[in-house]
Formats: structure tokens, sequence, C-alpha cells
């Protein structure tokens, strides 16, 4: 059973002049060691909940496994030791020069950037989605999201995703990683064989080009976020066909790549609603 993904520590508290001692919940971090009919793949730092999923996403992600039953034995995953091991159906060499035990931090930065380009370029799917959504469901759905984000309200150090129809949200996940967060939710759809090129992609933090990678090896065709891009992520979106949209909070958003997929409000209609709450 997957660990608390939270524990409580004593700190001192500071407000203006005024100071206190209490009680905080703080966001555990855990380190996972993947390993690959016995060889070690990559150490991820990680969120202990549905770290069965989290491995199958990244390793789906990665290219290594395409379908859960097909590809994979078994998984193992010894919490109290920090390993998960996975006997592949196939013989696998691990490219060195790419693989070799990689570390996989947590935070924003450099954990990724040397290999972007190498394994990314072979399992980054060019978006064929059809779904379109109105920028009111759009607005719904990352309120959806915000209020099912119990453990970011309480700690503040977490990244929250969810997969979704227009119509509302499937499933969400919760990690101090952006990506183990969303390799989660990949891991899930492909345990439980969920399509997911028809589907939308919320998540809490900012797009960057490791997320939007990641948006594009799961297969949607559309990101929603509450926070900013990064100009590579919506050069790789537009190459991508992926619809990019960010700062949806308050009624408001900014439409970044590929428009066409959201649905906006008829200018007319809106017109004629001012006119008409004039009179």
């Amino acid at each position: 059973m997957d660990q608390q993904i939270t524990t409580k520590r004593t700190i001192v508290s500071i407000k203006g002049n005024h100071f206190e001692k209490r009680e905080d919940s703080i966001a555990k971090e855990y380190p996972l060691t993947i390993t690959l009919n016995g060889e070690e793949f990559a150490t991820m730092v990680c969120s202990p909940t549905d770290l069965k999923e989290m491995v199958v996403g990244f390793l789906g992600s990665e290219g290594i496994v395409r379908f859960y039953d097909d590809d994979i034995s078994s998984i193992t995953i010894d919490e109290s030791s920090g390993f998960a091991h996975v006997k592949l159906t196939k013989e696998y060499t691990i490219q060195q020069q790419f693989y070799s035990k990689r570390f996989i931090g947590s935070c924003c930065g450099k954990s990724r950037q040397s290999f972007y380009f190498h394994n990314d370029a072979k399992t980054a799917k060019t978006a064929t989605s059809k779904t379109k959504i109105t920028a009111e469901q759009c607005f719904h759905l990352m309120e959806s999201l915000q209020r099912q984000s119990s453990i970011f309200q309480e700690t503040g150090g977490v990244h929250n995703a969810a997969l979704a129809t227009p119509e509302g949200l499937i499933l969400s996940r919760t990690d101090i990683g952006r990506h183990n967060a969303l390799d989660k939710l990949y891991g899930y759809c492909l345990i439980n064989r969920i399509p997911v090129r028809d589907k939308v992609l919320l998540f809490s933090g900012r797009i960057s080009s490791e997320v939007l990678l990641k948006a594009a090896k799961i297969g949607v065709g559309i990101m929603l976020s509450k926070s900013a891009p990064t100009e590579l992520a919506l050069n790789m979106a537009e190459e991508l066909n992926i619809t990019t949209a960010g700062f949806i909070r308050g009624g408001r958003m900014n439409i970044y790549t590929h428009p066409e997929r959201i649905i906006l409000p008829d200018p007319v209609e809106k017109e004629e609603a001012g006119v008409n709450a004039g009179q």
C-alpha cells in the first residue's frame, strides 16, 4: 500500500512582529529506483503514492512500454527499500549513452534536458485529436481541479494534474514532481486501457517544454493550465499540433497554440448583452 503523501513537523511561524510554534503539513519526498529485468534504470524522486501507475506511465512515456499487458510481465514495488522491480516480457538493452542510471529530479531545472532530443524524438506524438471544448468548459474543469487540490492547499508543495473530457474530470493525481503527476495519469490509462487521444489534460503548474513533451507522449491534443507557458514549450506545441491555454483563473485565460479546438464565446452575443445591460 502506498505511503502517506504528507507528514507533520513543528515549525516557527512569523507574521510581522509576532511568532508562534505550530504544527505544519510537509510534503514527503521519496526516492524510487526502477530496475528493468534486474538492471538499474533510473531513480525518481516523487511523492510516495500511486507508485505502480507512475512507473508504468514513465516507462510508457520513454517508449519502453506500449501495452501494459503485452510488455510487462510483473512489477514488484518494495517501498521499504525504495525499489520498483519491473520484469519485461522481452529482452531489453539499456542504451547507456541515453539511460545509464539517470537521476530524474523532482524539481524544475536541468534534470532531463540532456536527453530531451534523443529518446523524446521517438516517443512524442503529433496530436490527432478531434476533440473541441468551449471556453466555459475550460473554466469549469480548472475550477474542478482546484477544488480537488487538497494536498496543495495543505502543503503548498505539490503539483496536480488531471485527465478529463470537456464535460468533467476523469481522474486526478498529485506529486511533488510535475512530470511524476503526469506519469501517474498515463500509467493509470495504460493499466486500465483508457484511450487518451480524445481527452483533455489539466495541469496546475507552468507549461514547460518538459511538461509539453509529456503531454505529447501521452497523446492528448489539448493542455490547460492555471499558470504560464515557456517559449520552447509553445514552439513544441505548434509543431506537435497541441492546443495550449494558460492563466486559466477568474474567468480569464490565454490561448497560445492551435486555438481551433477551443470554441470561443460569440462576440455578437457579448455585445448585445452589454447593450441590454446598459438600457
